[in-house]
């Protein structure tokens, strides 16, 4: 290394890492770490973190963040060994490492003399022993638990758009790391994982911790926008998204908005989910209750009693008894006045919870004939179709609670959406139950309930229901 690398690893070494360029300009401007990159790395060198949350949109520094630290890493402690990952490694080479080798030729750092790139191992190795892995985190069927990552002995690593990556692969990838030379030099373990706004697991893991004021010691959210770069490019990117007028795009890219999605596959958008939380237009119906049962893995028993268009959370409890909740339920029909035959529930809960049956009581199936089976998989799927169809006519309108509504807002982001194998020639197909907890981390409750209610609209009567009799 030359005196001046030299010094920038010592002010690293000593936590002044805002006294390190990173790049300079064409006019010989030096560029440094922004604030937020600066805040990453108190958390990336502290000794409690684990892991570490950053970016929320595009253009907000994250690869930047990515390189400087697994790059100074590296120099600052000879034999340590840090991993870059991602889903595609062909992906990763053309934007991580492109952005590595930039940094690594503005510190004056020569192939063959100060460290050596290995492309079919897929690493660099520097003079000092040190290494960096690129590694490729794509699902492999004959590699469903990740075992291929059993090689690595990690310091720690990173995950570049880690949202594309399953949560599955960035847990066993963090396993091998705090295996070199961490105790030697009282490193402490860390996984940072970059990434744009997504409703898979960075939502849960990091952004609704954020948003709700719930993050531990262990897992921390640095939210970063490309307003924050005042590198010029990045101003530039925001006018041309911005002229563009995409909605989406801006909501998600420009103001790293965790709510908006441009998956193709949504059957609604987010902007028609929050409307159903007032649509004061909406006028009372006739009168119908949707209940999901607290059973085979869900959490709460949750009942929505309908007036039209109008849908009422009027239970929301915990797993309970099967008596307490026919108990609750039955209350609910008296009070509300619902006909047996105008309530609706999981056909699961039904038969294998209660203790005893309401007679007359509709059972639901989803995976049942649809009414219009020719254009349908099934009857959830018709049943999520009609729910964004009134969601996206501004027909529903939804009363519950602030806590309520954030996670119903949620639950139908992130489920109403079709299959993404679907063609033109194939029906209509919601996609699974599966799916959706692991986009969420939970049961979908809420959503089940809401689905159920559209039952009745699709006048499927007799169609994936059965009436419940003693």
């Amino acid at each position: 290394m030359d005196i001046l690398l030299t010094l920038y690893v010592e002010a690293y070494k000593r936590g002044m890492y805002d006294i390190i360029p990173i790049g300079k300009s064409h006019e010989g401007v030096m560029y440094y770490l922004i604030d937020k990159q600066l805040n990453a790395l108190k958390y990336l060198k502290d000794d409690h973190t684990l892991f570490v949350g950053y970016g929320g949109s595009a253009r907000s520094g994250k690869t930047a963040l990515e390189c400087f630290w697994v790059l100074m890493e590296c120099l600052a402690y000879p034999g340590v060994g840090y991993g870059v990952a991602r889903k595609e490694l062909t992906v990763l080479k053309k934007t991580v490492l492109k952005t590595l080798f930039t940094l690594m030729a503005f510190y004056n750092l020569r192939e063959d003399i100060d460290y050596r790139y290995f492309d079919q191992k897929n690493a660099i190795k520097f003079k000092n022993g040190s290494e960096i892995f690129f590694i490729d985190t794509a699902y492999q069927p004959r590699d469903p638990l990740y075992t291929r990552f059993g090689g690595f002995e990690l310091t720690c690593c990173t995950t570049d758009e880690s949202n594309e990556t399953d949560y599955d692969a960035i847990g066993t990838l963090f396993g091998r790391c705090g295996w070199r030379k961490n105790e030697e030099y009282g490193i402490k373990k860390k996984m940072l994982e970059t990434f744009n706004p997504d409703k898979g697991h960075i939502y849960s893991r990091y952004y609704v911790p954020y948003r709700d004021n719930e993050e531990t010691y262990e897992k921390r959210f640095v939210p970063a926008l490309p307003g924050d770069n005042p590198h010029p490019a990045a101003k530039e990117w925001i006018e041309d998204v911005i002229k563009e007028g995409d909605k989406v795009r801006i909501e998600r890219l420009v103001n790293g908005n965790f709510d908006y999605d441009d998956n193709p596959d949504l059957l609604t958008t987010y902007d028609k989910i929050e409307q159903c939380f007032g649509n004061d237009h909406i006028k009372e119906g006739r009168k119908r209750i949707s209940a999901d049962l607290a059973m085979q893995g869900r959490d709460r028993f949750i009942a929505v009693y309908w007036q039209g268009g109008i849908a009422q959370v009027r239970i929301d409890q915990p797993k309970s008894t099967g008596r307490s909740i026919e108990k609750d339920l039955r209350s609910l029909m008296r009070q509300t006045g619902v006909s047996n035959n105008n309530v609706i529930s999981d056909a699961d809960g039904l038969g294998n919870y209660l203790e005893s049956y309401i007679r007359g009581i509709k059972e639901f199936r989803g995976n049942s004939r649809a009414k219009n089976s020719k254009k349908f998989a099934n009857i959830k799927s018709e049943c999520a179709w009609k729910l964004a169809e009134m969601i996206n006519n501004n027909e529903i309108k939804i009363i519950c609670s602030a806590k309520q509504e954030k996670a119903i807002k949620e639950e139908l982001s992130a489920c109403l959406r079709r299959d993404n194998t679907e063609m033109d020639t194939q029906k209509r197909r919601l996609t699974s139950k599966g799916d959706h907890k692991k986009l969420l981390g939970r049961s979908p409750d809420y959503f089940d309930v809401l689905l159920m209610g559209m039952v009745f609209y699709v006048k499927a009567t007799g169609v994936g229901i059965k009436v419940k009799s003693n």
